[in-house]
């Protein structure tokens, strides 16, 4: 069964929503569990989206471009925040 569960997680999606404060824009991604936040970053310059030097930031904490979706523990559904660096 466990095997099964693992085969599963695969194939599934979240719909998220990545919220830009600069520009006033909530942007949808579908993302994979095993995605990092640097692929996150990589679809939304497919959307014309510059996302270098800004942090993504879920539940107020802000996380690594190494991180994976299920290590930051995303929901269907959720919002980043994506800010500019304040350096």
């Amino acid at each position: 069964m466990e095997g099964l569960r693992r085969g599963l997680g695969r194939w599934k999606r979240y719909h998220i929503k990545v919220h830009l404060a600069d520009e006033a824009l909530l942007l949808p991604l579908t993302v994979r569990p095993r995605d990092t936040l640097s692929d996150l970053r990589a679809q939304l310059v497919g959307q014309g989206v510059g996302s270098w030097k800004r942090t993504f930031y879920y539940n107020a904490r802000p996380l690594r471009d190494s991180q994976t979706v299920r290590d930051a523990r995303l929901q269907d559904g959720a919002v980043l925040l994506l800010v500019r660096d304040p350096r």
